[in-house]
């Protein structure tokens, strides 16, 4: 649920204190992007959210590309390799023909999800090598939250630019 202005964002608010402190960035991480995305996102009409100005990606992308992008980086920080159905989804995020209530819905249940399998993750685990990619970049499991969080956050802020775009009376 969006917070109200005053309020402070997730990671000043005391919440989830008895998760390990980097999961718990990471959560916070993705409940500032919901909130977020619920703030400037949520008022646009399916035509607006499937716009695309001067040939930028449309918001439908990054509410799509987020919680797919995710559930990938996850895969590999479990480490499995990406489905037939994860590598058909990454191709079919450009698609503009979503409506706004289907995006929002995979979006909410993504996020569910991915905290679910964020919360498995232990300090432990944080140095373990894994490899992303056809090309196996070499990375960690610390390295692929890490990254969740901050991948995550570079989108929010493209939709939340392409929302102010779209929603306004000069579009």
């Amino acid at each position: 649920m969006v917070q109200e202005k005053t309020k402070s964002e997730p990671w000043l608010r005391g919440t989830m204190a008895n998760v390990p402190v980097i999961v718990r960035a990471v959560l916070h991480a993705l409940e500032l992007a919901c909130e977020d995305l619920e703030r400037w996102c949520l008022p646009l009409t399916d035509e607006q959210i499937n716009a695309r100005p001067c040939g930028i990606a449309p918001v439908s992308f990054h509410l799509r590309h987020i919680p797919r992008s995710i559930d990938r980086l996850l895969t590999y920080a479990e480490g499995r390799q990406l489905s037939k159905e994860q590598l058909s989804a990454l191709k079919a995020e450009l698609q503009r023909d979503a409506t706004a209530g289907e995006l929002w819905r995979e979006l909410s249940a993504g996020l569910k999800n991915a905290a679910v399998r964020i919360r498995k993750l232990t300090p432990e685990m944080f140095d373990e090598q894994r490899t992303v990619g056809r090309q196996q970049l070499p990375t960690t499991v610390g390295g692929l939250l890490v990254h969740i969080a901050e991948h995550t956050q570079r989108h929010v802020g493209q939709a939340i630019t392409t929302a102010k775009i779209v929603g306004s009376s000069d579009f």
